[in-house]
């Protein structure tokens, strides 16, 4: 039997707590006063910092202490977290550092489950998969799944074992969500699944960490010599094979006769890297136009330098850099897969174009390269779209309505329940 997905108004939801005592008042509402925080612990693969690392990452931070407790448990990975996950979450280990993605976790994790005690458990992915089980078997009141992403190899379809083993997650679990509604459908139909059972809870990005900011635009191009008035495309993202990012320089190749000013600036490190800088270097077109800065922290900056953004990935979720990339203001060419039309009203604030379609790509972009004005008004109209839909706070607002709106549906919570008359 499928689950509904779970829709609860925040402005009619005071508080949901694992704990209570004594009295205080909340907008007016004489409550318990000191209902300990909803315990949460969230089941990872690993610690990479990535799209569903960032996500899980804005839910621990914005979802403070006053209502909720996080818990990070790494299944593969290292748990020794790095500054960025360090900061007020307990991060916790329950496979083994480095291990494979076969080994056994179930039994760990019930163990840990049962020491930490969390009111909910909230897996991500294939690799966070078994943790529905373990929650299942300790008892947890509330088990939550969700489906971030794609890889390249889920393009023909999941195989049968892992379609079978979902289905069964994701009876064991009290939600089953996604970032998109390509995601929706996609799992849905693998995991032999009501689409209507599975909540959407769409990424969100900080308006104030990424704006437009022309003291960044100036340093970055400094540092990596960029002319200030050269018109500069880039892309932010892993060098594999799944983004694609040889498509966006044969692109460039083709368009640098008709703007001899152009430059490339790709932000990222992967597998792929080694033979992108090879491809750059062997292109007379290409040759020291191309600008690869690596993994970089400030991945703001780096897109104020830009003019245009190009996302050419051959599969996508929800992309976090694409929402980055318009909340700084600049337009967007991106392929048409996964929860790219979502985000992109086509025609508005971007374009959309086939996977791997140089000549189509190449289109798109002289569009926008040859016309400043349409640039600007696209970048602007880009900012306010993703900022009014797309915002951290309504993500934020997403996540809290299905924590506590499944607490609030548990027989043995409800009297740690706290709603408005």
């Amino acid at each position: 039997m499928t689950q509904s997905p779970i829709s609860v108004q925040a402005e009619d939801l005071i508080h949901c707590a694992g704990v209570s005592s004594s009295l205080h008042a909340i907008g007016g509402v004489t409550l318990d006063e000191g209902p300990s925080p909803l315990r949460i612990m969230h089941v990872l693969d690993r610690l990479d910092i990535g799209g569903t690392e960032k996500a899980v990452m804005k839910v621990v931070r914005g979802l403070g202490p006053e209502t909720f407790e996080h818990y990070i448990c790494v299944l593969r990975g290292a748990a020794a977290a790095s500054g960025e996950w360090a900061s007020g979450v307990t991060v916790l280990q329950a496979g083994q550092e480095g291990g494979s993605a076969f080994q056994f976790n179930v039994p760990r994790l019930v163990r840990m489950i049962k020491k930490i005690r969390p009111v909910i458990v909230h897996s991500r992915n294939w690799g966070g998969i078994e943790a529905t089980v373990a929650a299942r078997l300790a008892g947890v009141p509330v088990i939550v799944h969700s489906e971030h992403g794609y890889e390249l190899e889920m393009a023909s379809g999941l195989p049968l074992r892992r379609r079978v083993l979902r289905h069964m997650a994701y009876r064991a679990a009290s939600a089953v969500a996604v970032v998109t509604n390509d995601l929706r459908q996609y799992h849905a139909a693998q995991a032999w699944w009501e689409p209507e059972a599975i909540s959407v809870l769409y990424n969100g990005v900080d308006g104030q960490e990424f704006a437009p900011k022309q003291a960044s635009r100036d340093a970055v191009r400094r540092q990596y010599e960029i002319p200030m008035d050269a018109p500069v495309v880039g892309a932010v993202g892993r060098m594999t094979p799944l983004k694609d990012f040889s498509t966006l320089l044969k692109a460039a190749e083709v368009l640098v006769p008709g703007v001899p000013n152009l430059h490339v600036l790709l932000v990222g490190a992967g597998p792929e890297l080694a033979s992108l800088k090879n491809y750059a270097a062997c292109s007379p077109q290409l040759a020291r136009r191309v600008v690869f800065a690596g993994k970089v922290e400030q991945v703001d900056d780096l897109l104020n330098a830009m003019d245009i953004f190009v996302l050419p990935s051959l599969m996508e979720g929800m992309s976090n850099t694409l929402l980055e990339a318009m909340a700084v203001g600049l337009p967007v060419v991106a392929t048409r897969v996964g929860g790219n039309p979502e985000i992109i009203p086509e025609g508005a604030c971007g374009y959309l174009f086939q996977t791997r379609d140089v000549t189509e790509l190449v289109s798109q972009l002289k569009k926008l390269l040859d016309d400043r004005r349409l640039r600007t008004e696209f970048g602007m109209a880009a900012r306010e779209h993703v900022l009014r839909h797309f915002s951290l706070e309504k993500m934020l607002g997403r996540y809290r309505d299905l924590y506590l709106g499944l607490a609030m549906r548990r027989p043995s919570l409800a009297s740690e329940t706290y709603v408005r008359n």
